[in-house]
């Protein structure tokens, strides 16, 4: 029978068992801290452990390793790492270095469910879930690559890989919660942004949860028919139930919500669909980032012209929307946005 990996039961299940096996009870806290502290991937790297409780645990447990397998280096410097699971399953996530920034850009599913036409990821078939230990080591490993390639470590986090991250609730949360307790990585939750195509049940959950991340909202069309036609997960969480959602997780958790929109040539780019995204925009506390959309393979979808794109920005600031430009990074190794999608 297969072992489960020590790190997916909770501490309290492993206190119990320790305390079974007549051990001190720190013993629990010893291992904790080299599981989510120290980012042990062995039971032998656990020095100020006897050997026997070590070998206990390994016949008890197991790591279920994950591997960086392939790495690629933009032109300017942003890093798209391939990750081997323990399975054989493969995903991708994205070392993003800025002057005064180091982002990891991270998966939470293998491959996705959603069908969004104009983005890689979503023509892909979604294998499974990532466990929080998977989403949890991706970071760990995106960290050690920046304090080598870099020389500093992580400063921000942003869940925008392959995957819906509200699709794997769960998962996704007890990651954040490892990620940013001072048991863990201790990172900042406000250091952390969740990119969402919209799961309105599970926004408000997320509210109620007590959210202290920053949330994106992967937007892209601002009417019902122009966005199901695009996202088809639209269809059930229309722009009305987005609304809602996104005003009651700012009313119970106060923070602004990030409406991401990727500028697409005669798709979303029109004056018209400015005015449409800025009458959405004014029923939600919210920032509008613009993206480059980053063509693929699998669509023939254009990225909006320069000039195009400037008339789209200075339309909607003359409509008083907090508007941004995003330039693509990582393009030349199909690293950007959107266009993650295993090719290895």
């Amino acid at each position: 029978m297969a072992l489960t990996d020590i790190r997916d039961i909770t501490e309290e299940a492993l206190a119990d068992l320790i305390s079974s096996w007549g051990e001190k009870s720190f013993r629990t806290k010893q291992i904790m801290e080299w599981l989510w502290m120290k980012q042990a991937r062995s039971f032998d790297e656990m020095s100020n452990l006897s050997k026997d409780l070590r070998d206990k645990l390994k016949e008890n447990f197991t790591f279920h390793s994950m591997r960086a397998d392939l790495s690629q280096k933009s032109s300017d410097g942003t890093i798209k790492i391939g990750f081997r699971l323990d399975d054989d399953n493969f995903i991708e996530g994205v070392l993003i270095p800025t002057e005064d920034r180091m982002t990891a850009c991270v998966s939470s599913q293998v491959g996705c469910s959603l069908s969004c036409t104009f983005c890689a990821t979503g023509y892909l078939k979604r294998q499974r879930n990532l466990k929080h230990y998977e989403i949890f080591d991706q970071v760990a490993l995106i960290d050690e690559l920046a304090q080598k390639e870099y020389g500093k470590g992580l400063t921000n986090i942003v869940f925008m890989g392959m995957g819906e991250p509200l699709l794997n609730y769960k998962e996704v949360m007890t990651a954040i919660n490892y990620i940013t307790s001072p048991k863990g990585m201790g990172m900042s939750p406000q250091r952390l942004t969740l990119s969402t195509a919209g799961i309105t049940k599970m926004i408000r959950k997320m509210a109620d949860d007590g959210a202290r991340f920053n949330l994106a909202i992967s937007l892209h069309a601002a009417t019902d028919e122009k966005r199901s036609a695009i996202m088809p997960i639209n269809e059930t969480n229309n722009l009305a139930e987005l609304a809602d959602s996104l005003n009651y997780f700012y009313d119970k958790t106060g923070s602004r919500i990030t409406l991401e929109y990727c500028v697409i040539q005669d798709v979303n780019d029109s004056l018209e669909d400015g005015d449409e995204l800025a009458a959405f925009a004014s029923k939600v506390v919210c920032k509008v980032n613009l993206i480059e959309y980053n063509p693929i393979d699998q669509a023939e979808y254009q990225k909006s012209s320069g000039n195009r794109t400037n008339r789209f920005v200075k339309h909607l600031e003359e409509r008083r929307v907090i508007v941004n430009l995003r330039r693509s990074r990582g393009k030349d190794i199909d690293a950007a946005c959107g266009q993650l999608a295993n090719k290895n």
